[in-house]
């Protein structure tokens, strides 16, 4: 039971820690609300999200439908446009005026971004189903159980920390400069993933 418990919580990490667009997010919006509360909904979102794809992935339910074509090809082309927007998003937001209430997103377009970069990442998805998918079924009942909340309970530790780093870093770059280049630097990670996604999509076709 423990190999299954510590299996899970070093998988999990070794999958979440690399800086994609889901932890991108987490941390930006943790470093542009004014309070720890704002970041409530984003962090909430992208926990249930990976919350929901693990447990898909050890059911074996998304295996199925990532084999039907036409669903595998919508999820990648869906994907591929919102991180575009993301992207853009990112990139055009002004860090330095987050004392201002409008520069900062509210609760529902924060879900609806945590959703799609969460959802929507093909890359993420498959990740998640060829390896910890996979792994589970090294282990049943008890076992399997321990291994699929390790992963869940890793997830969430991981992306409050990932909140907590970026209000620690909103609080201390008050004029915004440092969260301008991390805004830079993230929506340029984001765009390759989409480039990563496009070209899949583009051997797909």
């Amino acid at each position: 039971m423990l190999t299954a418990l510590l299996h899970g919580i070093l998988l999990a990490f070794g999958l979440i820690i690399p800086l994609g667009a889901q932890n991108v997010f987490v941390f930006n919006q943790g470093a542009a609300q004014h309070k720890f509360r704002g970041v409530i909904p984003v962090l909430l979102t992208a926990s249930l999200c990976d919350t929901l794809l693990i447990l898909l992935a050890v059911l074996g339910v998304s295996i199925v439908v990532l084999s039907i074509p036409i669903l595998q090809t919508s999820l990648f082309a869906i994907g591929l446009v919102f991180l575009l927007y993301m992207g853009f998003s990112i990139w055009n937001s002004s860090p330095a005026n987050l004392q201002q209430p409008e520069s900062r997103m509210t609760p529902k377009k924060q879900i609806l971004f945590a959703m799609s970069v969460s959802l929507l990442n093909p890359h993420a998805i498959l990740d998640t189903i060829g390896v910890i998918g996979t792994s589970s079924l090294a282990y049943a009942g008890t076992e399997k159980v321990l291994f699929t909340i390790a992963c869940i309970v890793t997830s969430w530790i991981w992306f409050l920390g990932l909140a907590i780093a970026g209000k620690v870093v909103g609080h201390f770059d008050a004029q915004g400069k440092l969260l301008k280049l991390i805004n830079k630097v993230s929506a340029i990670i984001i765009w390759m993933v989409a480039l990563y996604i496009a070209s899949q999509l583009y051997q797909m076709l």
